[in-house]
């Protein structure tokens, strides 16, 4: 290798992708001559998050063949954004881009945002332009979620962004600046700001394996991201008991005119217990929205490390 070749640093979340690991390998280097010719060479890293399967055992038959591939290994899953993390943390190249080991995140475009770099982009972002093959429930509260973020929150968060991303150092650096244990790799791409060039494709469908995102774990995610970048939901909090404050206040002195004038004190008790019931639920609603913040909070403080390493070479 050139005392002056650059390096791109591959990192590769895993969760269960025995089957993925070599074909994701095998495509990707594929788009090495492209590379060569700028002088730039690549650095693999595959981060294991607790996979139940053959992956480390896949990783390390790539590492007996080429010793460029490095693995971070967890101690237990603890995630996806932990695995973006730790890969970043480990690369050591001039160039960093994030990429699934199932292939939709097609490594036929890296020489594309490539030349993006080049040009004198700090980041190329990839976003799909179309859901295919996903739920439509799915696809529709993910359109949902983003439309809302636009709304509650000042960060760029972009409709169908994938974590596909090329960044120079500079970028990778600021990224790695941000120290909160709650992260949302979305958000704090668009956090850090700096120059992104956006690359639209059509969606790919996984060469191997099932998606481990269930509904639910999409939804917890989402709660996440919305939390982590946005107050807005304290602030509708603070807009219900000030509002309720109001109809209490009004209500009250709707009772004692009644009172006086008619003396019947006893009648109504039904709709009395429905709006009981109704600022009771929305009392629950504004403690359950400061509890999540709270959470979050909670675990910042406790600054406990964001994954753990079984094995690493």
């Amino acid at each position: 290798m050139k005392a002056d070749t650059k390096i791109l640093s591959i990192i590769v979340p895993c969760y269960n992708e025995e089957k993925s690991v070599p074909l994701f390998y095998a495509e990707t280097v594929k788009q090495e001559t492209f590379f060569r010719e700028r002088d730039v060479a690549f650095e693999f890293i595959f981060v294991d998050d607790g996979s139940k399967d053959g992956t480390v055992d896949a990783v390390r038959a790539l590492r007996e063949q080429d010793e460029r591939v490095h693995l971070v290994s967890f101690s237990r899953n603890f995630g996806k954004e932990a695995a973006i993390i730790a890969g970043l943390e480990k690369a050591t190249g001039d160039f960093t881009v994030l990429m699934d080991a199932d292939l939709q995140d097609p490594p036929a475009i890296l020489p594309e945002m490539y030349r993006y770099i080049e040009e004198g982009y700090d980041s190329v972002a990839t976003r799909r332009v179309d859901r295919k093959g996903e739920p439509p429930i799915r696809s529709f509260f993910a359109r949902r979620f983003y439309g809302l973020m636009r709304k509650i929150s000042k960060t760029e968060i972009v409709d169908g962004a994938r974590d596909y991303r090329l960044m120079t150092r500079q970028v990778t650096d600021a990224i790695l600046a941000m120290k909160e244990y709650n992260r949302f790799s979305k958000g704090i791409f668009g956090w850090v700001g700096y120059q992104t060039k956006w690359i639209e494709y059509e969606n790919v469908q996984r060469v191997a394996g099932e998606t481990k995102w269930s509904f639910w774990k999409l939804f917890l995610y989402s709660l996440d991201g919305i939390m982590a970048f946005s107050t807005a939901p304290l602030s509708i909090a603070s807009v219900f008991g000030f509002l309720f404050c109001l109809i209490a206040f009004v209500f009250m002195i709707f009772i004692f005119v009644r009172a006086l004038l008619y003396g019947d004190p006893v009648a109504g008790w039904p709709s009395m217990t429905c709006i009981i019931s109704l600022i009771g639920g929305v009392q629950l609603l504004c403690l359950g929205i400061m509890g999540q913040y709270m959470s979050k909070l909670y675990m910042e403080v406790k600054d406990r490390p964001k994954y753990l390493v079984k094995e690493e070479f």
